[in-house]
């Protein structure tokens, strides 16, 4: 069963703050923020104002992917985490 727009969203958030909070992630899961934030960019029932914000995120989980040291890249973003979940929050 696929997820709704907005299990999709919650996914994301929750991938998101998990990353804050815990200053630690994998691989995988910036491999799964990536397919769901290309997922939701698809979907013309997402607001144009997240959709700015899931670039920023998909620019995230490209370089998370590609870093050499992941917990390092998640530490180096602290703050546009935080700041991501809390755009998401008032446009969606």
């Amino acid at each position: 069963m696929p997820l709704s727009d907005q299990d999709q969203v919650n996914l994301l958030k929750d991938i998101l703050k998990n990353h804050e909070t815990d200053c630690c992630g994998s691989v995988s899961e910036c491999e799964q923020l990536e397919r769901l934030v290309e997922s939701l960019m698809e979907n013309s029932n997402i607001n144009q104002n997240v959709k700015s914000v899931l670039q920023k995120i998909h620019e995230y989980s490209q370089n998370g992917i590609h870093a050499e040291n992941i917990n390092q890249h998640i530490e180096a973003n602290q703050q546009s985490l935080s700041a991501w979940v809390s755009d998401i929050n008032q446009f969606s």
